[in-house]
């Protein structure tokens, strides 16, 4: 019988100080490289998708002429607002 693998090998070339860093904090983490590198892509991830939606807001603020200083009082503004709001 064939087991499928879940996992898949990557070959991956680091300068010598990344590789030495990533191994001591492997080491200090008590995690393997794999894990290291595997934490390492996901935290790149989130950082890219917050980066995307940073983006998006400050061109829809931009749009509409929201300046950093009117997020506070739009905020309060709103939430005024919705408890104002008759409930449905």
């Amino acid at each position: 019988m064939l087991s499928m693998r879940s996992t898949r090998t990557l070959s991956i070339t680091l300068p010598p100080e990344m590789l030495k860093r990533a191994q001591s904090i492997a080491k200090r983490e008590s995690r393997t490289m794999s894990e290291l590198v595997r934490e390492a892509l996901r935290h790149y991830d989130r950082r890219a998708w917050w980066d995307e939606v940073n983006a998006f807001g400050r061109q829809r603020a931009e749009e509409r002429g929201v300046r950093e200083g009117d997020v506070e009082r739009l905020i309060h503004e709103s939430r005024r607002d919705s408890r104002k709001a008759p409930k449905k």
